[in-house]
């Protein structure tokens, strides 16, 4: 998928349809020359609904499809004939998708269930018909409620890809290579920084025929979280991951060091994500050789998550990675 197909955000202006009018009919028929009101209720306009689709993986169906209108409702009538309904307006969007408001910033909902659906924005409901206010005083009222009017707001719809396994790690950490190898996936790889400029999320085959999903998120650098690099415009995606797994080159000055300016960077941006798991792969470790592991090796303190050295060009560990990884998402 190219990468300018990938959307996880869009600012939409919606409508919902408003109600219609109750009726004031009065009953005339041929031997009931004053049979009173029977007037019908008008219906409900149409809500805009927010709808899970498992389908989905991006917002780009949305991109170009900035407003949405929902239909109004129609008027009451007689013999007690209630208005139809206004027809609603549904958005369809991936699973991991959050609501929120234009102007406030307030998240109103998320999605994360195929089907699921949330309503966006309310029709107005329908007026009453004037039925409903005959007394024994006034037995033939001639009014009835008009409809409530519609509501229009403009609305963000943020996707945060649900993945069971996020891939955390500077620029050319060898994020993408180690997808592309243990996953179907086919991220674009080049020895220069950003190549990644959108999440890839692969299926990870394991033992027994199971699975889990894993996410390539773009690369952080330091400073993230006040939006340099990439910034926050991917790392709302490491929220929904269930685990991650920490990316440092072998041949960096100081895998203890990087690995803590990465996680500075995720805590800066919200701190609950340190509640997650972690897990450490040194990436690259086919240009190092033996001794030199043992070295580094006595260099990683038990502060550090449980680590692996890793080559995903060789092809070294990645069976005992994977097993890590399931130990611990299954905990």
């Amino acid at each position: 998928m190219p990468s300018s197909n990938f959307v996880d955000y869009v600012k939409i202006f919606c409508r919902s349809g408003k109600g219609g009018k109750g009726s004031t009919h009065m009953r005339r028929e041929k031997y009931i020359p004053k049979g009173g009101p029977d007037g019908g209720d008008g219906g409900r306009g149409g809500h805009v609904i927010v709808r899970g689709n498992k389908q989905l993986w991006t917002l780009l169906h949305l991109k170009y499809a900035r407003h949405v209108r929902a239909g109004h409702g129609g008027d009451g009538s007689g013999s007690l004939s209630t208005g139809a309904n206004g027809k609603d307006a549904i958005i369809e969007v991936p699973l991991g998708t959050i609501a929120k408001d234009a102007e406030t910033g307030k998240i109103e909902f998320e999605i994360t269930e195929h089907g699921q659906e949330k309503i966006l924005l309310r029709g107005g409901r329908g007026g009453l018909g004037n039925d409903h206010f005959k007394t024994s005083t006034n037995q033939s009222p001639k009014y009835a409620q008009p409809g409530e009017d519609y509501v229009e707001a403009a609305k963000i719809l943020e996707l945060k890809l649900l993945a069971d396994v996020g891939l955390v790690g500077f620029p050319n950490a060898g994020k993408s290579t180690l997808l592309s190898v243990i996953s179907a996936a086919k991220p674009r790889i080049a020895n220069y920084p950003f190549t990644t400029l959108k999440p890839n999320l692969g299926i990870v085959a394991y033992r027994d025929q199971k699975s889990f999903v894993m996410a390539d998120i773009p690369g952080i650098i330091e400073g993230a979280h006040e939006g340099k690099g990439l910034g926050l415009r991917f790392l709302r995606h490491i929220e929904r991951n269930s685990l991650l797994l920490f990316m440092v080159p072998g041949d960096c000055d100081d895998i203890r060091k990087e690995y803590f300016i990465l996680l500075n960077e995720l805590k800066q941006y919200n701190p609950e994500l340190l509640d997650k798991s972690r897990v450490l792969a040194i990436t690259k470790s086919d240009l190092l050789d033996d001794e030199l592991i043992d070295e580094l090796e006595n260099e990683l303190t038990d502060d550090l998550p449980e680590h692996i050295f890793i080559s995903s060009v060789t092809q070294k560990n990645l069976g005992k990675l994977k097993d890590l990884l399931w130990k611990e998402l299954n905990k």
